[in-house]
């Protein structure tokens, strides 16, 4: 099976993760580096191939935009973005051996997120209502991950908003997508006039990525949740462990 044919699936594969519980990075990165892109140049390029399926995701919550803990969506906006930039030239000007180092830390960080993001949202509830500053600061950070990295960063979102009082987890689906695919605009922007993109394999993962959501979104309709729910942190956590091998180990 050629290369280019097993990117296809892992993107398909990455979109259909995306669509049911999110995660599609911990498939489409470790393919890349597996491919032998090296890990900044994965990571980019993984951003890239995942960006269309997020965009179009944030294009159909577009109506249901509105301030979150009382902070404006252009304040909110402004900030992500201006984060997701910084994050994604921080990624460019960090060499591939130091974050071969780092990409563990990231995976165990995103695979703690999917599986306790929720239950700390509803734990921390209300904790800083109506403080605009710290929410700013927030999601600034939450940008800058965004662009560096972004696995569950909008889970991670949902659980900082829930510090601001925000409770309805339907009602925040909109901004927090938004929001997420804002980041992933100002890093996909860096990382093509940077030239770090793997065009061959990101092209072969984008259209996988985009076949792999629909159907993803189909299955979602028949698989009970939780089943996906552990699915998913099954294999976050266990490319987790083989990144951690990998950097640490061999």
């Amino acid at each position: 099976m050629s290369p280019l044919l097993l990117l296809f699936l892992a993107g398909f594969f990455a979109g259909a993760m995306n669509s049911l519980a999110g995660g599609g990075s911990f498939v489409t990165l470790p393919a890349l580096i597996a491919a032998g892109v090296p890990s900044v140049n994965a990571n980019a390029s993984s951003t890239v191939a995942l960006w269309p399926g997020g965009a179009a995701g944030a294009w159909t919550y577009h109506e249901g935009l509105r301030p979150v803990g009382g902070v404006s969506m252009p304040a909110m906006l402004a900030v992500t973005l201006g984060g997701g930039l910084f994050g994604s030239l921080l990624l460019l000007w960090t060499p591939s051996s130091t974050f071969d180092v780092i990409l563990p830390w990231l995976l165990l960080l995103a695979t703690l997120a999917l599986a306790f993001a929720r239950p700390l949202a509803a734990a921390l509830h209300g904790k800083v209502q109506g403080r605009a500053g710290p929410a700013l600061l927030v999601q600034t950070a939450l940008g800058i991950y965004g662009g560096y990295f972004g696995g569950a960063v909008g889970l991670m979102m949902v659980a900082a908003w829930s510090l601001l009082g925000e409770n309805d987890i339907k009602a925040l689906n909109g901004p927090r997508t938004l929001l997420v695919s804002i980041a992933n605009t100002a890093a996909v922007i860096a990382f093509i006039v940077a030239g770090a993109v793997r065009w061959p394999q990101t092209l072969a993962m984008l259209a996988g990525g985009l076949i792999g959501g629909a159907a993803g979104a189909r299955l979602g309709r028949v698989l009970p949740p939780p089943l996906t729910r552990h699915l998913t942190l099954a294999w976050t956590a266990s490319i987790t462990a083989v990144f951690f091998a990998r950097a640490y180990l061999f």
